[in-house]
């Protein structure tokens, strides 16, 4: 059974073109530790155009923590921002590509786009 990380670095790797990133041109490093060495994942974005590979390499922006961190970040609960600045993921390199990566996170489980939730409200009353 896949982790976490791995199921969502393979679901990201499926959706193909993300609509929030088609201002958006660059490469993203993931390596993450656990008890078995590292995983590495390479996020190559090009005007929203995403595709990700286990390849290690060069990257415009590295970001470095365990997959036990990173789990809980893609499962929504915690949230990468916070968990980079408790030190628990580090980046090097293009922040501002990392900053934008922040829009692919889920949130915590059972959140709602607030568009959505304007919507339902609206009809409920």
């Amino acid at each position: 059974m896949p982790n976490p990380s791995t199921s969502f670095f393979e679901a990201l790797g499926r959706r193909g073109h993300e609509a929030l990133l088609e201002e958006v041109t660059g490469t993203i490093r993931f390596d993450l530790t656990h008890e078995q060495g590292v995983d590495r994942w390479l996020v190559a974005i090009e005007r929203g155009d995403v595709r990700v590979s286990r390849d290690g390499g060069e990257a415009d922006c590295a970001l470095h923590g365990s997959r036990a961190t990173f789990d809980r970040i893609v499962s929504g609960q915690s949230q990468l921002y916070p968990a980079w600045l408790r030190n628990e993921i580090r980046a090097e390199g293009d922040l501002l590509l990392s900053r934008t990566f922040l829009r692919l996170m889920p949130g915590p489980p059972g959140a709602q786009h607030p568009r959505d939730f304007g919507r339902e409200r609206r009809r409920a009353a």
